[in-house]
Formats: C-alpha cells, sequence, structure tokens
C-alpha cells in the first residue's frame, strides 16, 4: 500500500511540476506577445494624446463633479481595491484566472477600473490572453503617470451605459435630464450599475432588470463598507 501511495504522489508531482512548467512557458510567450500589442498600440496614439482627446470632449466630466455616492458605488461593484493596487488586483486575477481554469473558458477578467480604461482605450472586447497582457502594460503606464482620481474619471467618461449614451455626463442628462453632481443618491447608484450589462440594465427599456442590477450594487456597498444595511434598503424605496 505504501509502495502504491509512493508512486501516486510521484505522479501527482510530475503532472503539478508539467502544468506549471507549461503554465510559465504560456505566460512568457503570451506575455511577450501582449507586450508587442501593447508597443504597438501605443506608437499608433501615445497615451498623453489618448488622454487629452477624452478630455477636449464637451461631455467630460471631471472627478470634482461627480456624487461621492457614484464614485463609492463604482468602485465597490467593479474594483474594491481599486486605491491600494497598482493597475493589476492581483486577488482579483488569481481568482478569475481559477475560475476560468476550472470551467476551462473566460468566464472571469479579474479586471480593475485601471484595466478597463486601458481596453477603452486601445483594445477590443475579444478575449484573448495577450490582449490581457497588453491591458495590463498599458495599466501600469496609467498608474505611474495619473492620479487614482484622473483614472477614475478618464474611466467614467469613456464608459458606455446603454441607450447610446457614453460617459457619466451623457448617461446623467439622458436618463434623468441632470448634471452628475444633481444626480440623487439613488440615480448614481442605479448608473454605477448600468455599464456592467448596459444593453440589459437600461432603465428606459427594463426598468425591472434595473432595479435589480441596483440592488446588486447596493449590496456590493454594503459588503464594501460604503453604506449600511439600512442605508442601502432607503435607497430602493419609491421616495430615495
Amino acid at each position: 500500500m505504501k509502495k502504491i501511495w509512493k508512486i501516486v504522489c510521484k505522479s501527482l508531482v510530475s503532472l503539478i511540476s508539467a502544468l506549471l512548467g507549461a503554465a510559465l512557458i504560456a505566460a512568457v510567450v503570451f506575455g511577450v506577445m501582449g507586450y508587442q500589442m501593447y508597443r504597438s498600440a501605443v506608437a499608433q496614439q501615445p497615451l498623453e494624446d489618448k488622454v487629452e482627446e477624452i478630455r477636449s470632449t464637451e461631455s467630460f466630466t471631471s472627478y470634482q463633479e461627480l456624487p461621492q455616492i457614484y464614485i463609492d458605488a463604482v468602485i465597490s461593484t467593479e474594483d474594491r481595491r481599486f486605491w491600494s493596487h497598482s493597475g493589476v488586483d492581483v486577488v482579483a486575477l488569481g481568482r478569475a484566472l481559477y475560475n476560468d481554469l476550472r470551467t476551462w473558458s473566460f468566464v472571469e477578467g479579474g479586471s480593475t477600473i485601471t484595466q478597463q480604461l486601458a481596453k477603452n482605450l486601445y483594445f477590443t472586447q475579444e478575449k484573448k490572453l495577450e490582449r490581457k497582457f497588453a491591458e495590463a502594460f498599458v495599466s501600469f503606464q496609467l498608474e505611474a503617470n495619473y492620479s487614482k482620481e484622473e483614472i477614475f474619471e478618464l474611466y467614467v467618461n469613456t464608459i458606455y451605459f446603454g441607450s447610446g449614451y457614453y460617459g457619466i455626463r451623457q448617461a446623467a442628462q439622458g436618463y434623468f435630464g441632470k448634471e452628475p453632481a444633481q444626480l440623487s443618491d439613488s440615480e448614481a447608484v442605479l448608473l454605477a450599475g448600468l455599464p456592467n450589462a448596459p444593453s440589459a440594465y437600461t432603465p428606459d427599456t427594463n426598468p425591472e432588470l434595473a432595479q435589480q442590477r441596483m440592488q446588486q450594487v447596493l449590496n456590493s456597498m454594503v459588503a464594501n463598507g460604503a453604506l449600511t444595511r439600512r442605508e442601502a434598503d432607503a435607497l430602493l424605496q419609491p421616495s430615495a
């Protein structure tokens, strides 16, 4: 029995070693491809030019114009370690990688707000490993050259909110006829949840799904300590 157990253990060690070796080789290969993709993208249009292009749009909204509850809602839902990571959240990435390997599919991305901004600036929605590496390289460049507040405002000015609205100002005006700073707490939380699936959650066509998504955002805010349970429940009331 001991001999069989030793053989099994030895086989498992060999298998794990082989898998780790293959993963390392894949990481190097796709990492090099991703770096080349990143260099090609920024060569066509440097990052600072991309940023200035966004800031020069008529609908650009600065960080200072955003309601605090909207900021808290986006971070709690999209990237709760936004203020502490350097562009890539290793914890979220590890969890996503585990789930992807477990299901043998790209069901979870583990992307930070910075990575999502990098994708919006340069890349397509196509789920390829080399693109994820390219996103990471752009993310590191963003974090090295811009503050967290600047990254956040660039992100909310480039995301799609459904119904043809790009950026938080268009969404606030289009859905509620208001400037971002004028949004009520419940309106701000609702908008924070739309970019996850804008076609499904648009309040003008799918109000029930939008309300369900708002509940999910509020739950994330409670879990992240941004709201108490009582405050979150109050925002779901019709009078909120």
